[in-house]
């Protein structure tokens, strides 16, 4: 068994946040099992994963195993890991990866900076992978460095939105039960058919649910159903739940499980989990402004709009920012009250920098200047410009119909800025936008 590689400077913590567990939330998530420990009378359990990852993805048609496939140019499997890593009440995170594939998840876990992550060699089945992973955690093996867990969870590397809601429900029925795994409805009935490929009967799609990930069970009970599974059930088996109940005659309680414990599969699904991806990761804006503006300021303005578009819209100042990346916000609108004031931007963006949090996602800030760079013939006179910082090359966009002049000087010192800021993996849109105070709504020009 090898623990993965610890990374230097890293993000607060990792995760796709829009559900973040920062501060208050990092204390709710540290104490829930506590909190359901105290409830049963008894102690919060110790709690590992399991992550088997030493498929091929035959299914995916791509040469690359499925769970090292790129979504926004990051594997699969660091999405799936950051899920587990932000759920506190989790010690250990094991990973069964092929050895051919071992120096790429070291490079993985280095590279993302995940923690609490250790890794051994799959088996040539799922099975025999996570039997590993079992061993790893327990205690009657050699060389075992990590503590066996009273509880432990079995996910699949490929299910990258699991939420925390749903481990803590299988866990805490796994506790009570000795084993618990996710359900979801059918999709499809399920038919069987004859030896002659014509239908021999079909199943009550009411009656039957579909098995999904993640599970968890009492470790005694799952350790001790592995250590008597037939090599018949070790090469072609692929339900733990169904271990649990031969081997160890546990009936394993079924829990409701969310519309997102989807496993990626095919090619298509990488595309709906980058879409997945960018809608969760987009909802969520920080403007940056002066809060005591009132309410005629056009941050005020644009902050009533954001609202009715998007999920979470925060308004903070300056002396806040810290906190925001903490919380991992991945969108900033910065409102400047002078074209040439960009040193709340640039902190900003020096303390992005700083945080790396822009190896977990792309990171978009929107500097926002309230002076009117341009002036125009009434009702056109207000045209804040905006500069716009996201990930890729450098650009830069002009407009014919808008007479430069000397004030181009501006936005090429904007345009100089933005390349300093980071170099190589900046670039910037300028663009105007027409602000009516009387209905407070902006139009693109």
């Amino acid at each position: 068994m090898e623990s993965g590689p610890s990374g230097g400077s890293r993000p607060a913590e990792p995760g796709p946040r829009l559900r973040g567990l920062r501060g208050a939330d990092a204390a709710a998530s540290a104490s829930s099992l506590s909190r359901f420990g105290a409830e049963a009378g008894c102690r919060a359990p110790a709690v590992a994963a399991v992550l088997p990852a030493g498929g091929s993805g035959e299914r995916m048609g791509v040469p690359t195993p499925k769970q090292f496939c790129p979504i926004l140019e990051r594997p699969l499997i660091s999405y799936t890991l950051q899920a587990l890593e932000r759920v506190s009440w989790i010690k250990d995170i094991i990973v069964a990866v092929t050895g051919e594939n071992m120096e790429t998840m070291k490079g993985i876990i280095q590279r993302y900076q995940h923690k609490r992550i250790s890794l051994v060699e799959a088996g040539v089945t799922r099975h025999r992978s996570i039997f590993n992973g079992l061993k790893a955690l327990a205690e009657d093996q050699p060389n075992c460095r990590l503590s066996k867990p009273e509880v432990v969870i079995i996910h699949d590397a490929v299910r990258p939105f699991v939420e925390e809601d749903v481990l803590l429900n299988v866990v805490t029925a796994a506790q009570e039960h000795g084993a618990s795994g996710a359900i979801r409805p059918l999709v499809s009935t399920v038919i069987s058919p004859s030896v002659d490929s014509c239908l021999d009967h079909s199943l009550e799609r009411a009656r039957y649910r579909a098995s999904e990930m993640p599970q968890a069970f009492l470790f005694d009970v799952i350790y001790e159903a592995y250590q008597q599974c037939s090599d018949y059930d070790l090469e072609f088996g692929t339900e733990c739940l169904h271990l649990a109940l031969k081997y160890s005659h546990i009936k394993a309680k079924l829990v409701e499980g969310s519309p997102d414990l989807w496993k990626v599969t095919y090619k298509r699904d990488l595309y709906a989990a980058e879409s997945i991806i960018k809608e969760r990761i987009s909802q969520q804006v920080c403007v940056v402004m002066d809060t005591k503006e009132d309410e005629e300021h056009v941050g005020r303005c644009l902050e009533e709009m954001l609202k009715t578009e998007l999920n979470h819209i925060k308004v903070t100042s300056g002396q806040d920012l810290q906190q925001i990346i903490v919380e991992q916000c991945y969108n900033f609108v910065c409102m400047n009250v002078m074209t040439s004031d960009f040193e709340e931007t640039q902190r900003l963006l020096n303390m992005l920098e700083e945080s790396n949090l822009s190896i977990l996602y792309p990171v978009v800030v929107i500097s926002v200047d309230t002076e009117p760079l341009f002036e125009f013939p009434e009702p056109y006179s207000k045209f804040p410009l905006a500069v716009y910082f996201t990930y890729g090359n450098v650009h830069f966009l002009d407009y014919e119909s808008v007479p430069f002049g000397q004030k181009m000087e501006k936005v090429m010192q904007i345009r100089e800025f933005a390349k300093e800021a980071k170099k190589e993996i900046f670039y910037y849109l300028a663009f105007s936008y027409i602000s009516h105070r009387r209905n407070r709504s902006y139009e693109k020009v």
